[in-house]
């Protein structure tokens, strides 16, 4: 066996800075309607927010606490983030360029068009004044420097200005400086009326232009010389000393108001902004030049999603379509009747989320349903589910929840919904100290015919009304007793705290997932050394767990053929000669965010297994979150999932290859071959068509 070194793992970071880049190529694609390109141009720049709030904000922490040691790839902290600052600076110039050059002049030429300050008419103007005025004056609240006032603490990725004044205050004080917050309350663009925009156009400006042209009213007989955007992003990873926190939901509530002046990891600022007032800034900020970023245009893209609505333009956005309902559920009986009947297996968004929604609902509602279990991650601020759940508790039936507040970005929704539902007397449990529950389960409990028959839900991604319909994910319904048996262990063991017995069908993390998953490897390894052809096709979010990936290694040395799909991060480097040459990974972008995780081999008993699981091959997934994997039993649906599979290996125009080298190239149908993709073959079958 070939020696597994440092040149045969990728580094995380730069990894998903990789990926980054990818989600700004969809951006460039003539082939996508021209508002979903610009959506997919605002999703490259908040990716970039939570990789300099997270990933970058860990790393400088790393190297304050004075821990330097590299990781499987050779780097250490100090290393990666000199790397991730030459590529996030190509990336943040890319992202500004192809706004500039293309997508605007795209944009106007389809009739809409953002007008700059310079190019506004009279009667823009008037109107625009008589708003600023009316809507947006009386909630700025302008900040004067001076040995007095100090500089202000700013939110974290907040918009502001810095305003060079010129004359005396009330107080006959000469004045310097100011720096104006504009008010998150505010929209980010105004559609100005077609009267005064122009019949022609959809006409557009922003919120930051508005204020800007009308910044002297804000400081009486002093004139604003200058102003210049800015905004700063901090490091928002929270953290919560579980084992001395009394309260978990106390701690977090406590956590989030840091987060908003946690320690600062970038500043950006406009392009014209002279360098005096840029060194003044980054040391107020405690910043080097390396951390700056001078943006060619508005500071924070993601502003323009806005635009994306209103717009109302249709016929530039990705065609409608209506999910199917799968077969057993649009028969007049039951839901529960449908689920004891068979199995159902739902591919999301092609298939409904409204099923997973009516079934809960159905319980609240049912008579002979005594119990009803869940774990929520993300459900969103309006959610049926949640919904559902207040009904049952309200109708006698044992609810229970188990929420998992430190879900990243949504610890403030979490900590909400967990109060609304201790109100209406819904058990609320806060999952394992030091493990984050992701495990996607929910289980009913029903009296039929004096027996208790669990009904269960297990899926691959969150129950989220609004996600389902642009992630795709595996769910599964099943009234299969020993599953059933499986899944209330597993929430006997979250929510009592003794220790788990061995469950027959489901794995589940930190205890029997990554072993299991090992073994599998192992089987494939063992019949491809016995000369027997042997196969793993992996398809997750994430892989980055060292013993995972010197496995696969090992297995492809072995001769296992094997296909990853992996949509973000990759730690392993696929195609190295006596290495990973029987190795392929591949990352599919396009209409939908590829979420599910959904594994096969080939070798195991009953003619190959297929797994979902709500874990991706990560560290963190393996031992530091609870996770459940659950097996496709029956075996027209492992059929169905293969062969699904299948289409995202065979997807020509919207995969990536990643290459030995860690680089990835875009898949390109060739000569005298079909254009084929997975997501509109799966769209296409909605509609019966091949």
């Amino acid at each position: 066996m070939t020696d597994i070194t440092a040149q045969h793992f990728s580094n995380r970071e730069l990894s998903l800075m990789a990926f980054h880049w990818r989600v700004l190529a969809q951006a460039e694609r003539s082939d996508i309607p021209l508002l979903e390109r610009l959506r997919f141009l605002c999703i490259s720049s908040s990716n970039m927010d939570e990789f300099f709030e997270i990933r970058v904000g860990g790393l400088k922490e790393r190297l304050e606490a004075g821990i330097d040691a590299p990781g499987a790839d050779g780097l250490g902290p100090a290393e990666t983030l000199q790397e991730i600052a030459i590529r996030a600076h190509q990336l943040v110039n890319h992202q500004y360029s192809l706004l500039n050059d293309r997508l605007l002049p795209a944009l106007l030429r389809e009739g809409i068009r953002i007008v700059r300050r310079e190019q506004w008419t009279e009667g823009q103007r008037r109107w625009l004044q008589a708003y600023f005025e009316d809507e947006v004056l009386p909630l700025l609240s302008p900040m004067g420097l001076d040995p007095a006032h100090p500089f202000p603490r700013i939110l974290n990725k907040s918009l502001n200005f810095i305003v060079q004044l010129e004359g005396k205050d009330a107080f006959g004080r000469k004045s310097g400086m100011a720096v104006v917050p504009v008010p998150r309350s505010l929209p980010e663009m105004i559609r100005l009326p077609i009267r005064v925009g122009g019949r022609r156009y959809l006409t557009f400006v922003f919120m930051s232009s508005v204020i800007h042209e009308y910044l002297d009213g804000l400081f009486h007989g002093i004139t604003s010389r200058a102003a210049y955007q800015f905004r700063v992003t901090r490091n928002s990873d929270l953290f919560v000393d579980e084992e001395e926190a009394e309260d978990l939901r106390r701690a977090i509530e406590g956590e989030l108001v840091y987060r908003q002046y946690g320690d600062e990891v970038r500043l950006e600022v406009a392009e014209n902004c002279p360098d005096d007032m840029v060194d003044f800034l980054l040391n107020q900020f405690e910043m080097t030049r390396t951390d700056l970023y001078r943006v060619d245009g508005p500071v924070n893209l993601n502003r323009l999603t806005q635009l994306i609505e209103l717009a109302s333009r249709p016929d530039l956005k990705f065609t409608p379509f209506t999910a199917r309902l799968p077969k057993p559920v649009r028969k007049k009986d039951s839901i529960f009747t449908a689920i004891r009947k068979q199995d159902i297996l739902f591919h999301h968004p092609f298939d409904s989320f409204r099923t997973i929604i009516d079934f809960l609902w159905a319980a609240a509602r049912d008579s002979k349903v005594l119990a009803i279990k869940q774990t929520l991650y993300r459900t969103g601020p309006s959610s049926a589910i949640v919904d559902a759940l207040v009904a049952a508790a309200k109708a006698g039936k044992e609810v229970t929840v188990v929420i998992e507040l430190r879900a990243r970005f949504d610890e403030e929704a979490n900590v909400a919904l967990s109060a609304r539902l201790q109100e209406v007397g819904i058990h609320v449990v806060y999952g394992v100290v030091g493990y984050k529950t992701h495990a996607k389960m929910i289980l009913v409990s029903r009296r039929e015919n004096r027996n208790l028959r669990n009904y269960v839900h297990l899926g691959t991604g969150n129950y989220h009304p609004q996600t389902t319909r642009i992630y795709t994910d595996y769910g599964l319904l099943s009234a299969n007793q020993e599953l059933g048996e499986d899944v209330y262990r597993l929430f006997l063991q979250l929510t009592s705290l003794g220790k788990i017995s061995k469950m027959t069908h489901l794995q589940h993390a930190p205890f029997t997932l990554h072993k299991g998953l090992l073994k599998r490897i192992d089987q494939e390894i063992k019949a491809a050394r016995q000369g027997q052809p042997a196969r793993i096709i992996g398809k997750m979010n994430g892989l980055y767990e060292e013993r995972v990936t010197r496995k696969l290694y090992e297995a492809s040395q072995a001769g296992v053929q094997i296909d990853l799909i992996v949509r973000g991060i990759c730690q392993l480097k696929p195609g190295i000669p006596g290495v990973s040459e029987n190795i392929r990974v591949r990352s599919v972008l396009g209409r939908f965010l590829e979420h599910t995780r959904v594994f096969y081999f080939s070798n195991a008993p009953h003619g190959g297994e297929i797994w979902a699981s709500s874990a991706d091959w990560m560290e963190r997934n393996m031992f530091h979150r609870v996770e459940s994997a659950f097996p496709i039993l029956n075996r027209h649906m492992k059929d169905r999932v293969l062969r699904e599979l299948e289409y995202y290996l065979r997807d020509n125009c919207e995969a990536w290859e990643l290459q030995p080298n860690g680089a990835y190239l875009l898949c390109e149908p060739g000569k005298h071959k079909e254009r084929f993709s997975a997501q509109d073959q799966l769209l296409g079958e909605l509609s019966g068509k091949p």
